[in-house]
């Protein structure tokens, strides 16, 4: 409703201005004039904008753009100034019918004062509106286009920012997973000649975890619970290979088992200390598996006392690399991965949002 006011007191405000432009341009009006004769001289030229204005205003932006859409130029201006022309003419007229009604015209001047006088009146005001009108709806058409481009250009690179996103998270898994494959099965044909029970029930196990991880494969975070069945069925299975070499420990405080972690993330960092801890010590080395909320963040850590390993330099294939570029494709900048060597104990840790894990995530 405020707007509708505010939009009739901008037409009255150039209406006004256009009557008084007539009325000083065209009818002699000025300084020597008689106030009244300028007054009433002034009303008539502001009654007949006001005939046609609104007309211009509905009409024009209605057929300007069918009109512009559909011939190029000069035809389709052509058409518009016929338009206007028409308009100009029909509310010229109906403007000296009205003055004639109130008594303003005799009836028999209809015709003559319409051609004489407001014919041109109406002409100046509907070329006037009708060409701001029409410049306007061309200047809007093509900001809606210019517009509905930019979106759809901003839409498709976001997509395709998300499909490469996607792509290449799935092609850093894709070399996760062999690794931890090739390594279990290099397990399992070590155990064949020696214990056929045990390899047949890591052979069991290593079945479901690959179950788990394809189960998972369309989903890059998992339920921290999840995450831990993997870890723990990973280190029964290297268990088998290593025998009391390896001991571990899993401690989490309670309430975290729903708060969403990257998809083999915690393996990836036992599957570390097992390789440079358990694998090289005669006498294997101590796993602890550590999960706890700090604030807002979810801290998981794996620690070992083993030798451990160069921490300064990470090839491109070590598995601390990849999860580093995993967790910058899951969880942006706000996930953090750092290394901590101090007397012969090496702390792995990972901090993440702790964000519930949402039903997608769900194996």
């Amino acid at each position: 409703m405020r707007g509708n006011a505010k939009f009739l007191g901008r037409l009255a405000l150039a209406n006004a201005a256009i009557a008084a432009v007539i009325e000083v341009a065209f009818a002699d009006v000025g300084p020597a004039t008689p106030w009244r004769v300028a007054l009433e001289e002034f009303t008539v030229s502001f009654f007949i904008t006001c005939c046609i204005s609104p007309v211009c205003v509905v009409v024009l932006p209605r057929i300007t753009p069918r009109v512009f859409a559909r011939f190029s130029f000069p035809l389709n201006w052509l058409l518009v100034i016929a338009v206007m022309l028409f308009v100009a003419a029909g509310g010229s007229l109906f403007a000296a019918s009205v003055l004639a009604l109130v008594g303003y015209l005799p009836p028999n001047e209809i015709l003559r004062a319409w051609f004489n006088s407001s014919l041109k009146v109406s002409v100046i005001v509907t070329l006037t509106l009708g060409i701001f009108i029409t410049a306007r709806e061309i200047l809007r058409s093509r900001l809606k286009k210019a517009t509905l481009a930019l979106r759809t250009k901003e839409r498709d690179e976001a997509e395709a920012r998300r499909l490469a996103t996607e792509a290449q998270l799935a092609s850093l898994e894709s070399r996760v997973q062999p690794h931890f494959l090739f390594n279990t099965l290099n397990s399992i044909a070590a155990l064949i000649p020696q214990d056929p029970v045990g390899a047949e029930r890591m052979t069991g196990q290593l079945a479901s975890l690959l179950r788990s991880s394809l189960d998972t494969a369309a989903t890059p975070l998992v339920p921290l619970e999840h995450e831990l069945k993997i870890v723990a069925d990973y280190l029964d299975i290297e268990r088998v290979r290593f025998g009391d070499r390896l001991r571990y420990n899993i401690e989490v405080d309670g309430g975290l088992q729903d708060l969403a972690v990257p998809r083999l993330s915690l393996q990836t960092l036992v599957e570390n200390s097992v390789k440079y801890a358990v694998s090289p010590s005669r006498s294997g080395a101590m796993i602890q598996v550590r999960a706890r909320r700090e604030h807002d963040r979810l801290r998981l850590e794996v620690e070992d006392n083993g030798p451990g390993f160069e921490s300064a330099v990470e090839p491109p294939g070590h598995g601390l690399a990849l999860l580093r570029e995993r967790l910058r494709m899951t969880c942006g900048g706000s996930g953090t991965l750092t290394v901590h060597q101090d007397g012969g104990q090496t702390v792995v840790r990972m901090e993440i949002p702790s964000l519930a894990s949402q039903a997608g995530a769900t194996p």
